[in-house]
């Protein structure tokens, strides 16, 4: 009897199993962080509406606690991104920390909100250029028109190396900083009353009712700090870009949303942000800029408020195709979405895939008639920010079940303190945000988005969990890729070979 043959092994593509290495320093994941956290939008947008919404004066010091508590969290994301490299990131921690079926229902929760995030952002572009327009050619074409152009802009870098969207962002990035920091410097010149008052940094002005709706709105600035850890597989050097891009950017845009909060009251007064913001809603910070630097300034400050919503939408646009590409390339998504581009290293089919969304969702809009800002660039912000604060922590969760799991050199307090502490208080930050979800949409307490919007993320959680199990029990190839990111094709082929799978990492969970 002859021999059995060994069998054909069908070895994926490089093409489809790596993202470019090596491409990305500190500086470059930093804009890509900094550029999703979008600062001036935050503080011309969320800001303004913090205050007129529930008229609080404790804004500034919120931004200060709500940085405490994603440092926290930090400790231990960047602990765990130095044994799990992947462009999944959160797909990829719960994976390895509480189970695949677990990271799948985590990834799909994931993918609605990076979505969200980013399509969202184009209902705001299209809004945001009527001033700029008006002001430099006297004509005020259609929000559609406008956000299909950035849409196309968008497309097209997706396409191109990371680094390429990189150096956009850092022009993008460096200029909206710098209007940002005169625009307070010109506040701060200004104070109402001739006095600097630094009363709102008083914990008496953050204890009190409406405080939950202000550490919501805060959380939903810091959206983006996570997203280091999904360049960590093009980063130069991994173990040393991550930790250093994501303290560092929790560090500026706490700075920077801290100082221009405060310098807003001190030119408005503390007692009178409230009514100031209610009137004039985002115009505020440019009204203040108007009456103490100039028109010229206000009008470079719009044109920079638009490139601060283009340079988020390419952030968010890069960090949701790296998502999609690690799902393909693990096969819990379609194979096609696991290719790179030969050429430029990009994830090409999954940034075309994020593409064609965006153009549907504009046109779906357009036709219908729908509001640009509250029913898309709002409504799509605040749940695609509160599924991120949902991913946030359960994250934290599951950091601590993979060092109580794995052997680590870690200490104590990175691998289960400091995410412990973070997981008790992010879980009290969703609390308020469920039990504050109608203001926080805008709309009326018996409205089925009150509770539809946000039930929208167990529902997802629930449907990725079943396809988890599913592929345990139809095609274990597959399961065992789960989470193991560039090792994911040789865990599928030991796996089929019967060899054993690398790491470790086994098929049980």
């Amino acid at each position: 009897m002859p021999p059995t043959p060994a069998p054909t092994l069908q070895r994926p593509s490089n093409v489809s199993d790596a993202l470019a290495r090596g491409r990305l320093g500190v500086p470059s994941v930093m804009f890509f962080v900094l550029s999703a956290a979008a600062p001036l939008t935050v503080i011309a947008g969320v800001v303004t509406t913090g205050y007129a919404v529930t008229g609080v004066t404790g804004i500034p010091l919120a931004f200060l606690v709500v940085a405490a508590v994603l440092a926290l969290f930090s400790v231990g994301y960047v602990a765990m991104a130095r044994r799990v490299e992947n462009a999944g990131a959160f797909y990829a921690y719960v994976s390895r920390g509480i189970s695949r079926p677990a990271g799948v229902g985590a990834a799909w929760m994931a993918l609605i909100a990076y979505n969200a995030l980013q399509v969202g952002l184009y209902g705001a572009i299209g809004a945001a250029s009527a001033p700029v327009f008006g002001n430099l050619f006297g004509i005020e074409p259609h929000w559609a028109l406008v956000a299909l152009a950035a849409w196309a802009l968008v497309a097209v870098l997706g396409l191109l190396r990371v680094d390429v969207n990189g150096l956009v962002l850092a022009v993008l990035l460096i200029a909206e900083i710098v209007v940002i920091v005169v625009f307070d410097l010109g506040q701060l010149g200004n104070p109402a009353g001739g006095a600097v008052s630094l009363d709102v940094f008083s914990p008496t002005n953050l204890l009190v009712p409406g405080v939950g709706a202000v550490l919501v709105l805060a959380t939903t600035g810091f959206v983006g700090f996570e997203s280091a850890v999904v360049f960590s597989e093009e980063s130069k050097d991994p173990q040393r870009t991550v930790p250093l891009a994501t303290y560092l950017s929790i560090a500026i845009i706490a700075g920077l949303y801290a100082l221009s909060s405060w310098t807003m009251t001190v030119a408005t007064g503390p007692e009178n942000i409230a009514q100031q913001a209610g009137e004039q809603s985002v115009e505020l910070i440019f009204n203040l800029a108007a009456a103490h630097l100039g028109g010229t300034v206000v009008t470079i400050g719009q044109a920079l408020f638009m490139t601060s919503l283009l340079a988020a939408m390419i952030s968010f646009h890069n960090t949701t195709a790296r998502y999609v590409f690690a799902l393909g390339r693990e096969r819990v998504l379609p194979a096609v979405f696991g290719q790179t581009s030969p050429r430029t290293g990009s994830p090409w089919v999954a940034s075309a895939a994020q593409s064609l969304l965006g153009l549907v969702v504009i046109l779906l809009y357009a036709v219908n008639g729908w509001d640009p800002i509250l029913q898309l660039f709002y409504w799509a912000g605040a749940g695609g920010g509160f599924g991120v604060l949902l991913l946030t922590a359960m994250t934290s969760i599951a950091v601590i079940a993979f060092f109580a799991r794995n052997a680590s050199t870690e200490s104590l307090w990175r691998r289960a303190v400091a995410p412990g502490l973070a997981a008790v208080a992010l879980v009290a930050i969703i609390a308020v945000a469920v039990d504050n979800f109608a203001i926080l949409l805008g709309v009326a307490p018996d409205s089925p988005l009150r509770w539809g919007v946000p039930a929208v993320y167990p529902a997802a959680a629930l449907l990725g969990l079943v396809w988890g199990f599913v592929l345990r029990s139809t095609r274990p190839d597959v399961y065992a890729r789960i989470g193991l990111g560039a090792a994911s094709a040789a865990a599928g082929l030991r796996t089929t070979t019967g060899e054993p799978d690398p790491a470790g990492t086994g098929v049980s969970r």
